[in-house]
């Protein structure tokens, strides 16, 4: 007795020229209105020039076997943008941290929705996910900004999978070629840090001399509250992050972490301890006269940009300090593992290849050590041509 839901499916010709196999089978799918219905499918397997009758029917018991077997999971036929707009935003960006949400927001609408808003979820393949990656890369986008496109279709695509509207993420796996920036990162030397540390005026003096010297965050240096310094064992403990005047957790788990307060670091924060008004447990290190978190970016535009024109150093940003301490970490000898924890970093890569520069100096005495190893005593190679030339 034949088993129910059991079927064979149906394979027939199709065209007078280029005649090709046409398979067809009753699948089970997702409606837009997420129920469960039954739907026609048909698919091209290929020419009949090249498949023979036998060919064809393989590939279409292979389409049935996990149908016939019970393991198939119904597809999503709701159009990618319904799904993002009605499930996964209430479901997922409103319970993100505000800055991610914001930026998953922005590569959706501005880069996924265009594309794949009108796509059923089901029709989105790995090789729809590899032709916008390199539409997107031959219309100049860096990989990094490529990577955060990835990301988000990812994250979307993922929740359609645990939440079983589709059986796999096609966007995992895609290659996105080199996320090497288009533009090179700015960030400030040790001696450029020294002067800009001298000429700015307080507070932004110490908010840069605190930056460079630990490697924090802006919004992680702007939530400093006073019963997060630990002068007397010289510590700071990072609990905290604001963002566009929001407080909230650190970014990652990784990012909850504990720093040591070099001398300067102390001394500094004690300075600004003296000028505070307010130095209670909870208030802030670094507020405004209403005690509310300073602003970044009119920080950044006021203050630390100007600062930069009439020194003539680089227009950098606030990360750019992240990555002038990672760089002095990895001079001074540490360890790939301490500049991790240092930074916050979930991902050990991200400390290697995007934070961490090799500084000039650096180089040039590391190749004076191999040089020494080989030659101790510098050879006259001068000499050597001259003996050959007479020779």
């Amino acid at each position: 007795m034949a088993r129910r839901r059991y079927q064979n499916g149906c394979l027939f010709i199709r065209g007078k020229k280029r005649k090709v196999w046409i398979a067809r089978w009753r699948e089970q799918v997702i409606s837009p209105e997420n129920t469960i219905r039954t739907l026609q499918r048909s698919e091209v397997l290929g020419p009949v020039s090249e498949l023979s009758r036998k060919q064809a029917q393989s590939l279409l018991d292979s389409k049935l076997r996990t149908i016939n077997a019970g393991s198939h999971r119904p597809q999503a036929t709701m159009p990618f943008k319904q799904f993002v707009e009605s499930v996964w935003k209430p479901g997922v960006l409103s319970i993100l941290k505000p800055t991610s949400a914001k930026y998953y927001g922005i590569q959706i609408d501005c880069h996924l929705l265009p594309v794949f808003g009108d796509k059923r979820l089901c029709e989105i393949g790995r090789a729809d996910v590899q032709c916008f990656v390199a539409e997107k890369r031959r219309r100049g986008y860096s990989g990094s900004s490529i990577h955060g496109m990835r990301t988000a279709l990812g994250k979307v695509l993922q929740s359609a999978v645990d939440w079983g509207y589709l059986e796999q993420n096609f966007a995992r796996g895609v290659n996105i070629g080199s996320r090497e920036p288009k533009t090179e990162r700015l960030y400030p030397s040790a001696v450029e840090a020294v002067r800009l540390i001298g000429y700015l005026g307080e507070p932004m003096r110490t908010l840069v001399l605190v930056a460079v010297l630990t490697g924090l965050r802006i919004g992680e240096l702007l939530a400093l509250r006073w019963k997060h310094l630990d002068f007397l064992r010289g510590g700071v403990q990072v609990r905290e992050t604001v963002s566009e005047g929001k407080f909230g957790t650190p970014k990652t788990k990784s990012s909850r972490r504990d720093i040591p307060m070099s001398a300067p670091v102390r001394e500094a924060l004690l300075a600004q301890l003296g000028r505070s008004r307010q130095t209670g447990p909870d208030d802030l290190v670094f507020a405004t006269r209403n005690q509310t978190p300073l602003n970044p970016k009119n920080l950044l535009r006021r203050q630390l940009r100007p600062a930069c024109e009439a020194l003539g150093l680089p227009l950098i940003s606030w990360h750019s300090f992240r990555h002038t301490h990672a760089t002095l970490l990895g001079d001074v000898g540490e360890s790939l593992k301490t500049a991790q924890a240092l930074l916050g970093h979930s991902d050990l890569e991200t400390t290697l290849n995007i934070y961490t520069h090799a500084i000039p100096e650096s180089q040039k005495r590391a190749v004076d050590k191999v040089a020494e190893v080989l030659f101790p005593n510098v050879p006259k190679f001068s000499d050597s041509l001259q003996n050959n030339s007479v020779n």
